[in-house]
């Protein structure tokens, strides 16, 4: 018999959206070296469904595939390296239908393309935990770790008993350390293809550990008074500054690192200053630059241990141009109150791109500073306006590992990841890794000229409070326009530190009229915060060099790619 109401049988079939079918979409490794094929997995609890899959590079679709139920499928990518890509997958049960995407990063190394995170706590624990904490890292394609605070002391990193390495020790702040763990962890890290980076002071000491009292950095011409480094009373000693340009500390030093790497397969060593000393003097009584002193030091490292790895902390852009010219696996930035604004992330981005020759960096930016004080959650607007800056003009954010962080001292862990943050900083990540082509890839700048038709303030030069900053980027025959909303930010300092910032509230239907005399082929837009960052198309118009555009909504960050 037939249903005398076929509207209402239509609309009983049609599908709905949801977020429940499946979970924990993952990749296997954060990278992959070109010919790697990619395993993929999900868990879901349907006894029967489909699982639709497009993969992307940019806004081309290059396959699509169908799999009956099958919660995990294997991917072999196109061998060209450095090239990174988005996957939607979609699986439907009944009439129920659930999205995401994940990306891929195709790299024969982790340099081009850095995204690095941290661990922090190495006591005793199960190997179940660390495998964990490993997965969850993966899902954000985190290709290096940071491992901060594992060492036994600075002056000796790797606690030996009769020439063995020690089982057991505990580091400066009195914390419980495990050879084991670390070992773990950087097993597990290898399996996914992340970078493991040892983490030490290039000039540190403690107090009393009868070393050459001329190798220490004095604060005065008499040699009276050595350069210290002060750290809390509960802590095991103050911080001794050494001479990085006395041949003998670099020679100890080195030493030391040979017995760390003779014990454990890390990859490379992270190396930590403490900025600006001031004036400081040599056993001689001489006045030493500091920051001079990094490359020959680094260059003399790397002669030393030409497999390893460096990577090395540059204080506010200190020592920066030094640092450079070792050629580090890429430039590292910590940055604090002299470069507090959204403009100043760019121009360290823009500084370290011009000293590397083009190539992408990391901040280490601490988020919600003061928030982090007491116990509370991260700030959704702070943290997604910052990753949208350094995202959009180049770089990458250190700020992710067993917690997020908040402090310079890595341990700190007083505030939560909102649920809702997280499965947002995943698409922020997925959006990183899967136009990295666009984002850092031989992009360079460009000028603009557009106007909104809705009369909606925006910023060209710089970022502006209350208005919409427009960065516009360039490669090959592509113009690439970045929209950052900054209509409802009470402030543009970028550390929100307060955890204060305001959420912008989403913009629909932004009308843009572009001049520029080149014809337009097509325009298509991608954002962190719309379908996890899949490519939509938007139709334009052009009347001679007048380009009418559209963009469906932004909230946080879109990206607009014109192609001529």
């Amino acid at each position: 018999m037939m249903n005398p109401n076929p509207k209402e049988q239509s609309q009983k079939q049609k599908p709905v959206h949801v977020q429940n079918l499946f979970t924990d979409l993952q990749t296997d490794q954060a990278r992959y070296s070109p010919g790697e094929k990619v395993d993929f997995k999900l868990n879901t609890n349907a006894t029967a469904y489909n699982i639709k899959v497009s993969y992307f590079h940019l806004d081309k679709k290059l396959k699509e595939e169908i799999f009956v139920n099958k919660g995990s499928w294997s991917w072999a990518p196109p061998k060209t390296d450095f090239k990174g890509y988005l996957i939607e997958v979609e699986l439907s049960a009944g009439n129920e239908i659930q999205t995401e995407t994940i990306a891929v990063d195709v790299s024969s190394n982790w340099r081009k393309f850095p995204r690095y995170g941290f661990l922090s706590g190495f006591d005793d624990m199960p190997s179940e935990n660390i495998k964990k904490m490993i997965s969850s890292l993966n899902r954000y394609h985190l290709n290096g770790l940071q491992f901060y605070d594992w060492h036994f002391e600075h002056q000796q990193p790797l606690k030996l008993n009769s020439d063995v390495p020690a089982l057991h020790w505990q580091d400066v702040a009195n914390r419980n350390i495990s050879l084991h763990t670390i070992n773990q962890y950087i097993f597990f890290a290898h399996e996914r293809n992340m970078e493991t980076m040892a983490y030490n002071l290039l000039y540190g000491s403690f107090e009393d550990r009868g070393l050459e009292y001329d190798w220490h950095l004095f604060k005065d011409r008499e040699r009276t008074e050595i350069d210290q480094h002060p750290l809390p009373d509960e802590w095991k000693s103050n911080i001794n500054i050494m001479n990085p340009t006395n041949p003998w500390w670099q020679d100890y030093l080195i030493d030391q690192q040979r017995s760390v790497y003779e014990a454990l397969p890390f990859d490379g060593w992270h190396i930590d200053q403490l900025g600006d000393r001031g004036e400081v003097f040599n056993e001689w009584g001489d006045q030493i630059l500091i920051d001079e002193s990094f490359a020959p030091f680094l260059k003399k490292f790397k002669n030393n241990f030409p497999g390893k790895q460096i990577v090395m902390n540059a204080v506010n852009q200190y020592g920066q141009a030094s640092i450079s010219q070792a050629s580090p696996a890429f430039l590292y930035t910590e940055v604090w109150d002299e470069f507090r604004y959204f403009n100043d992330l760019k121009k360290i981005l823009d500084e370290n791109s011009s000293l590397s020759g083009g190539k992408s960096s990391v901040l280490a930016a601490y988020m919600n500073y003061q928030h982090s004080n007491q116990p509370g959650e991260f700030n959704e607007p702070g943290i997604l306006l910052a990753n949208s800056v350094i995202f959009a003009n180049g770089g990458a954010h250190l700020e992710l590992g067993e917690h997020m962080l908040s402090k310079e001292y890595f341990p700190h862990n007083q505030l939560q990841l909102p649920a809702n943050l997280e499965r947002k900083l995943i698409s922020y990540y997925d959006f990183l890794t899967g136009y990295e082509n666009l984002l850092r890839d031989s992009v360079t700048e460009s000028d603009v000229s557009l106007e909104s038709k809705d009369g909606l303030p925006l910023s060209i030069d710089a970022a502006k409070q209350n208005e919409l900053w427009v960065i516009a980027k360039k490669k090959e025959n592509k113009k690439v326009l970045h929209f950052i909303n900054f209509l409802d930010a009470n402030s543009m300092e970028w550390q929100d530190t307060n955890g204060d910032q305001a959420k912008p509230e989403t913009q629909k239907n932004l009308a843009f009229v572009m001049t520029d005399d080149k014809k337009a082929e097509k325009i298509w837009m991608a954002s962190p915060d719309v379908k996890g960052g899949k490519p939509i198309s938007i139709p334009f118009r052009q009347n001679g060099d007048k380009i009418i555009l559209t963009l469906p909504s932004l909230t946080y960050w879109d990206m607009v790619v014109i192609e001529y």
